[in-house]
């Protein structure tokens, strides 16, 4: 058996007893933006170190812990806190949470993160639906032996980001009057900020925002079969564009200002999502 596959069944295997219903989503809650999970009904939690082989958030403001809910009528599996490839970890570890949530049942993958604006009309706060995604700086996920049980060697990624999900987010936006952004994200690997000259690069590219995380989860998704939408919370301006230095305090304050809003999209955004489903 290949041992990515074999890892993932192994977590699988050591938690199926404490799952306690099938997710039909799974949420990823970014830098500050945890607290939603903290907000619902929790049906039930497994915290990763609970999860045998599992790879364990070291970044404060991540929790590192798995919380079952239901947003509306959408069972959901929330991912409090994620793991990022500049914390040690292989890149299949970083992808391993979500290949796990796909294992629970979850058809569905909704990505938040925390990212500075290279697009020069934003500002922090500002929320970006994600369109597409520059992933070509970190190690594609899908690297090695194929897993056939999740899916095929060469999988399309013409649209990583489900425009009928990012419609849904939009429309959801308008009804709450929460202005929206669209555009680009390119991850690169962290954790030092970027430069002036890669953020000038990376908007030669055509990237809006930038961070740390999410597209090589989104690969391994669309890999899997899940749909896959995604929000960025521009916390900062990136460097060269800002005239202060970066800070991670920074990106935490700016996200716990706009948490309010940012929890009333994703919830509503979730719950119109459940006739997908």
């Amino acid at each position: 058996m290949n041992p990515v596959y074999q890892k993932l069944e192994l977590c699988y295997q050591s938690i199926r007893n404490k799952i306690p219903f099938t997710p039909k989503a799974a949420l990823v809650l970014g830098s500050g933006l945890g607290a939603l999970a903290d907000e619902l009904l929790q049906e039930g939690v497994i915290e990763y170190n609970e999860i045998e082989g599992f790879p364990i958030s070291t970044v404060f403001g991540h929790k590192g812990r798995f919380v079952f809910s239901h947003i509306q009528d959408v069972p959901v599996v929330i991912m409090q806190g994620r793991v990022h490839y500049y914390e040690g970890y292989s890149i299949t570890d970083v992808v391993l949470p979500i290949r796990l949530m796909g294992r629970m049942g979850a058809k569905l993958l909704f990505l938040t993160n925390a990212s500075g604006g290279i697009n020069h009309t934003y500002r922090a706060g500002d929320f970006m639906v994600i369109t597409d995604h520059i992933a070509s700086f970190v190690p594609n996920p899908l690297i090695g032996q194929n897993i056939d049980e999740l899916g095929v060697r060469f999988p399309d990624m013409s649209h990583v980001y489900d425009p009928g999900l990012n419609g849904i987010i939009e429309r959801e936006a308008g009804k709450l009057q929460i202005p929206l952004k669209k555009g680009v994200y390119i991850q690169l690997t962290g954790p030092s900020y970027e430069t002036p000259a890669e953020i000038r690069m990376a908007g030669a590219m055509g990237a809006d925002a930038v961070g740390m995380s999410t597209a090589c989860e989104a690969i391994a998704a669309v890999h899997a079969g899940m749909k896959v939408c995604g929000i960025s919370c521009i916390t900062n301006l990136a460097a060269g564009i800002s005239p202060k230095p970066l800070t991670h305090e920074e990106v935490k304050e700016t996200a716990d200002r706009v948490a309010p809003l940012f929890k009333s999209l994703i919830k509503a955004s979730v719950a119109a999502m459940g006739d997908m489903l």
